[in-house]
């Protein structure tokens, strides 16, 4: 009956059946244990404890936690991260963020009253992959986002 459906070929298709990345949100209250992968943007309100990878952008909002490493294009970051950052694009650190930990980006902005207690790294980030420790030749390891050997005095350094 043409009253109440549309035909198939009229009807608007969603942003999955277009093969579009969409947005993913971890509510407010709401824990997400193990590794997040999306190809597009996910914005964090409530706690992910392990690693972050989306393709497009991570959006970590007043309030919400990363516990674990991010790996995106862009980061915008309002809440807690207790990991490295690799951002191949850019990084907004804002006045109520507070980062542990190193991060990786070709831009930064980071707010007055944002904090960074780590190592930054401008410029092309380097893949994490390509962080591996030197302990064949004896000199230690490395820090993820710098090429110097790991400070002695327990600064924040993110082994791969």
């Amino acid at each position: 009956m043409a009253l109440f459906s549309t035909p198939q070929e009229e009807r608007p298709r969603s942003q999955a059946q277009r093969g579009e990345p969409g947005l993913s949100i971890i509510a407010s209250g709401m824990r997400v244990e193990g590794e997040l992968v999306t190809d597009g943007v996910v914005k964090i309100e409530g706690t992910v404890v392990g690693s972050v990878r989306a393709e497009q952008q991570v959006l970590v909002a007043r309030g919400g936690a990363v516990d674990g490493d991010i790996y995106t294009q862009e980061a915008i970051l309002g809440g807690e991260v207790r990991g490295a950052i690799y951002a191949s694009q850019r990084v907004e650190v804002q006045a109520t963020s507070v980062v542990q930990g190193d991060i990786a980006t070709q831009r930064i902005v980071v707010h007055e009253g944002g904090e960074v207690n780590g190592r930054v790294k401008m410029g092309e980030p380097e893949a994490p992959d390509s962080a591996a420790t030197d302990d064949a030749r004896g000199e230690g390891p490395r820090s993820a986002v710098g090429d110097e050997p790991e400070p002695p005095h327990g600064e924040p350094v993110i082994h791969m």
